[in-house]
Order: C-alpha cells, then sequence, then structure tokens
C-alpha cells in the first residue's frame, strides 16, 4: 500500500485527487494540506509518513511548493516529492529538481498516468511529464544561457530587489531601456516574470545569491 499526502491550495483538485487515490487498491491517501507549511505539520503529526508527496507550486500566499520541497526532503528519511502543477518554465521546473523533487508532473496528464507516476515515484523512480523532459534535454543541449554583461548586471540587481526606476538610477540608463533588457533576460531564460527569472538565474550561476 503506497501512501499518499496531497498538497493543494484548490479543494476542489484536493477531492479529485482523493477519488482517484481512492480508486486504486495500491494508494491510499493519508492526508491534505492547503499549503506548504500544512503539509509539514500535517507530516509531523502523522504517525507514519507517507511514500509520496503530491506536491503543487504556487499556492496563493502559503509556502509555495518548492521551498516546502527543499524542507520535506531534507527531513530524515523523507518522502519522495512529485510535482503536480500548471507550470511549466525553465525556472519552475529547475528550481523544484534542485529543491530535490522526483518526478514533475502536468495537471493535463490522464489519470492513469498520474497514478503510474505515483506509483514509480514510490519505487524511487524519476518521473518527468514529457514537455518537462524535451525542455530540459533542449536546455542541456543549449547549455547555460548567455546573457550581455549589461544583462547579467541587471538580473544581480533584480535578485537584490531594486525595482526598474531604482535600476535605471543605479545603471545611469532610462526605465525604459531597463525594461528593454528585461524582455531580452526573460527571453533567453524562457520565463515571463522577475521572480522566475531570479530562479533560473540563481540555478544556472548567472547570479550569485545575495
Amino acid at each position: 500500500m503506497i501512501r499518499v499526502l496531497l498538497v493543494d491550495d484548490h479543494p476542489v483538485v484536493r477531492r479529485g485527487l482523493r477519488a482517484m487515490v481512492d480508486e486504486l487498491p495500491e494508494l491510499e491517501a493519508v492526508g491534505e494540506a492547503a499549503d506548504g507549511a500544512e503539509a509539514l505539520r500535517v507530516l509531523e503529526g502523522l504517525a507514519q509518513r507517507p511514500d509520496v508527496v503530491l506536491m503543487d507550486l504556487q499556492m496563493g500566499t502559503g509556502m509555495h511548493g518548492v521551498e516546502a520541497t527543499r524542507r520535506i526532503t531534507a527531513l530524515p528519511d523523507p518522502p519522495a516529492v512529485l510535482i503536480l502543477t500548471t507550470y511549466s518554465t525553465d525556472a519552475d521546473i529547475l528550481a523544484a529538481v534542485e529543491a530535490g523533487a522526483t518526478g514533475y508532473l502536468l495537471k493535463d496528464a490522464p489519470p492513469e498516468e498520474l497514478a503510474a507516476a505515483v506509483l514509480a515515484t514510490a519505487r524511487g523512480e524519476t518521473v518527468l511529464a514529457p514537455p518537462v523532459a524535451a525542455r530540459l534535454l533542449g536546455r542541456v543541449r543549449a547549455g547555460r544561457p548567455t546573457l550581455s554583461p549589461r544583462e547579467a548586471e541587471i538580473l544581480q540587481l533584480l535578485a537584490l530587489g531594486l525595482a526598474n526606476k531604482q535600476i535605471s538610477k543605479r545603471l545611469f540608463i532610462s526605465e525604459a531601456t531597463v525594461k528593454t533588457h528585461l524582455v531580452h533576460i526573460y527571453d533567453k531564460l524562457g520565463v515571463d516574470s522577475r521572480t522566475a527569472a531570479i530562479a533560473s538565474g540563481l540555478t544556472s550561476g548567472l547570479i550569485r545569491p545575495s
């Protein structure tokens, strides 16, 4: 019997996942949580730890999935973490893998594929959705993204928490120029937000931790 903890901020999604788990004789849902912090509390309260934590990435204002995964996998004798999310940017994928996730699946996966992924994760196997595997392979083949010196400088300032106006003053350039550089940075890193750009920069070594 594979014990599963369900972590997602949407009650409807959790009910659907529990229904899927309950239909399979080899799986048992042993708890639910609406964010990462609650997942950690649930884990502490269980007499027997689950084999697999099915983890969403973005969960409202609560602890997000990457941080929760990092903390869970740092526990003694930790359960395996299988990410189940709608997010498939390079930054999200790399951050989850770096945090210790065993697998990464997208929420549009068929129920039978998800069930098979949970079982494979419990066996210690790495499970990646085909689009995710393709993105990682493409990133490996392409190597580390190359930013211009100015782009790298702006990305580092982003990591320090500076807004566009502050960056423009620091570098003596216009805000419009900063925005243009950000567009190029996002495109090269395959992301669509400042947070994702910073995460990608940190995981790829393009910027130094502040």
